[in-house]
């Protein structure tokens, strides 16, 4: 019974996720684990900026490669200019005390900056040109400046405020997704927390974002393998929209295959297939859920081309489960000295994909893959 089971979670041979694509990184940049940003190290992946061809990018992926979601993380601090450490943010110019049109500030609790949310803007529009679905992500590990939100931080209201704002700017585009919370840890109660995601919720459904997916951040920096046993995905399936449904609301899991799952090694030691997202699987389909895999990915190197190339056949193959996952990572990081790149390798026009990318992100997505590849995962079980 237990085969059975397990084999009805395999759908059709040439299934794939609705949704695959690659985080375009960039914006995120000098923000740590403690929620901690020096915006002094943000390097927005946009050459209008000073940076990388993160709208290239987006085009030769969705274009070339038929990808269709891209995640542009991006800081709290950023976002409202709250400078936490030394430097100042490097896409303006300081005068007493201001940048942009807001006051420089330590608090959470601030307007969206004109200068910085309208440069972050100038990535999603790029996003958005290519057809594609983009994902908001805020990326601070549910912390500000190394205080819980709702839990020691700042507080759910505050948190809210931020996410109205970003709601109301992007209400009318359909392809937004609204990343709650990049990669919350170590939270000591996951009821308050799922109370804080439910703030948020709240306040974008509220500010007139209506039918735009929501991704619902667990603890443990939202693992997949422990989103179960951890009481993530338990207290987070309370949180419902304003009619008390939970529509267009996902969870948001994360997953890498090296020997630690930290996501910074070159080499991977497992697809993960069996450990996480068989288990993951059964509970979504049975709980009528589904989860988006936000961040996986993997070096360019013979045991990651078998092991993400093998996951993300997986992912492909359980669309009941899985709407899409987004590979770790493009934008900013260099094509050549970043373990875990995505980058593509020359320019706008003439870009050629990492090895990673073409035959898992994109080549998994390919009905004879998927065909061959199934046989075998269901033989595995």
């Amino acid at each position: 019974m237990l085969l059975f089971t397990l084999s009805l979670l395999i759908t059709a041979a040439y299934a794939v996720s609705p949704l695959a694509g690659v985080n375009i990184a960039g914006f995120d940049f000098g923000v740590d684990i403690t929620g901690t940003a020096n915006l002094a190290s943000a390097d927005p992946p946009l050459t209008a900026l000073g940076g990388s061809d993160g709208a290239a990018q987006m085009s030769h992926f969705a274009k070339q490669d038929s990808l269709n979601l891209f995640r542009l993380p991006v800081s709290w601090q950023f976002l409202i200019n709250s400078q936490s450490l030394t430097g100042s943010a490097n896409n303006g110019t300081m005068t007493n005390g201001t940048m942009g049109n807001a006051t420089h500030t330590n608090s959470a609790a601030g307007a969206l900056d004109a200068t910085n949310s309208n440069n972050y803007d100038q990535l999603v529009q790029a996003c958005l040109a290519t057809g594609a679905h983009c994902i908001i992500d805020v990326h601070n590990y549910a912390r500000f400046n190394n205080e819980i939100i709702g839990q020691g931080g700042p507080s759910n209201e505050e948190f809210a405020n931020l996410w109205s704002q970003i709601a109301a700017k992007y209400k009318n585009e359909t392809n937004i997704v609204f990343g709650i919370m990049n990669e919350p840890h170590n939270i000591p109660d996951m009821k308050i927390w799922a109370a804080t995601v439910q703030a948020a919720v709240t306040a974008i459904r509220t500010a007139g974002a209506t039918t735009q997916m929501i991704l619902l951040p667990g603890n443990d920096f939202t693992g997949a393998q422990t989103f179960v046993s951890n009481g993530s995905a338990g207290n987070l399936s309370n949180v419902h929209n304003l009619d008390g449904s939970n529509t267009s609301l996902i969870f948001d899991v994360h997953k890498y295959l090296d020997a630690d799952g930290s996501g910074q090694a070159l080499d991977c030691s497992s697809n993960h297939i069996t450990d996480t997202f068989m288990p993951l699987a059964m509970f979504l389909v049975a709980n009528k859920r589904q989860a988006i895999l936000s961040e996986t990915g993997g070096g360019n190197s013979a045991s990651c081309l078998t092991d993400l190339c093998n996951t993300l056949t997986f992912i492909n193959a359980n669309t009941d489960a899985y709407m899409g996952y987004v590979g770790w990572a493009a934008g900013g990081f260099s094509p050549t000295n970043y373990n875990l790149t995505m980058t593509p390798i020359g320019s706008a026009g003439n870009f050629t994909d990492q090895p990673i990318v073409k035959q898992c992100l994109v080549g998994t997505r390919m009905g004879g893959g998927i065909a061959s590849k199934k046989r075998m995962v269901r033989k595995t079980l």
